[in-house]
């Protein structure tokens, strides 16, 4: 399964603007993976977002 296939899009956007939390979110084990999928959902505004994937991932 690839989670990055499925991603809120809100979250694969602010992904592709960091290339470098794209490389930290691919590298984490599949459950952390859903983990932050599943707090993504819960974001609503594009600032929580960036702040969400500019911070630390693990």
């Amino acid at each position: 399964m690839d989670p990055t296939r499925d991603l809120p899009l809100g979250f694969g956007m602010a992904l592709m603007q960091n290339r470098a939390a794209f490389r930290a979110f691919r590298a984490l084990p599949p459950e952390r993976q859903q983990e932050l999928i599943a707090r993504t959902r819960a974001v609503s505004f594009r600032e929580e977002m960036r702040s969400l994937v500019g911070g630390p991932l693990s």
